[in-house]
């Protein structure tokens, strides 16, 4: 008597619903209020401060107000962006890699195309100001460093504001697209990946569901991994900090940054603030990728 096969798992559509957006936002809300800020700040101040260890890094952080400190830029630029971008990418992804795999991509390809419209639309639509305003909080304490008193957060904005219009608050966002592309492709993908070798190992190959740790498991997989366009953040950083350093070329580009992080700090420089930045991947995919299937 022949086994009997179970036909694969119908693709099915999420609708579109008010509390999917919702939820998009709720979650990256969540993200962000717990580790994702502190791990945010951390990364930014090492890409910032390319010669600081882990450690140093650290002790500057700790040094702005204690744990406080950890949390700089949260309100109100970080939950601005967390609250739309969140959904954005839960929106935009899920349609993405819906209309691939319904055109015959595998799962693999389908995460990444839905991961890398989901960054892509992140970036330009809600990001662009909010990353570069969060930088500006946590980098402008090198001018205070240097004996000059930071204005305040919305003082800052008005000012760059005055100064180059809607480029100046938005300086960067290639970057920050290039990284987000890269960033959310991979991680959907990659997670896809991991889930299809956790069903080889489980024996769940015929569409069976996940468990919520393997899920998880797969998802900080994708994460971790992720974490290899650093020298991308790095280049982000620096575009939009408020470094005052006379050899650094004007009107900066990604490729004149590049040559300028090199030309200053090699290729370590590229990769400096990695170690935070993994841990942040892994989190950042938990909660979207993971939570957001579950």
């Amino acid at each position: 008597m022949s086994a009997v096969t179970q036909p694969p798992a119908k693709l099915e559509k999420k609708p579109i619903k008010f509390s999917n957006l919702l939820l998009g936002a709720s979650l990256n809300m969540f993200e962000v209020t717990t580790l994702g800020q502190p791990l945010e700040v951390v990364k930014t101040t090492m890409a910032a401060n390319r010669t600081d260890s882990f450690g140093n890094a650290l002790a500057r952080v700790w040094g702005r107000g204690g744990v406080a400190g950890y949390y700089q830029g949260l309100i109100p630029w970080a939950w601005i962006e967390a609250s739309t971008k969140g959904a954005v990418l839960l929106f935009v992804a899920s349609e993405a890699e819906y209309y691939a795999k319904a055109a015959g991509a595998s799962d693999f390809i389908g995460g990444i195309s839905g991961g890398m419209a989901g960054g892509v639309a992140q970036a330009y639509a809600t990001m662009g100001f909010c990353t570069c305003m969060k930088t500006v909080e946590i980098t402008k304490h090198k001018l205070a460093a240097s004996g000059v008193k930071p204005p305040g957060t919305f003082a800052t904005f008005m000012d760059i504001y005055r100064k180059e219009g809607i480029r100046g608050i938005n300086r960067g966002v290639n970057a920050v697209a290039i990284r987000q592309t890269t960033n959310w492709g991979s991680r959907f993908g990659l997670s896809r990946l991991a889930e299809q070798g956790i069903r080889k190992v489980t024996g769940k190959e015929d569409g069976q569901r996940l468990g919520n740790f393997e899920k998880i498991l797969a998802s900080g997989l994708g994460g971790g991994l992720s974490a290899w366009n650093q020298p991308i953040e790095v280049i982000r950083v620096e575009m939009q900090s408020k470094t005052d350093d006379p050899n650094r070329p004007k009107n900066l580009t990604v490729g004149k940054t590049l040559r300028y992080i090199y030309s200053t700090t090699g290729i370590k420089g590229l990769y400096r603030g990695v170690a935070p930045r993994i841990g942040l991947g892994v989190w950042q995919t938990i909660c979207m990728v993971a939570f957001g299937d579950l």
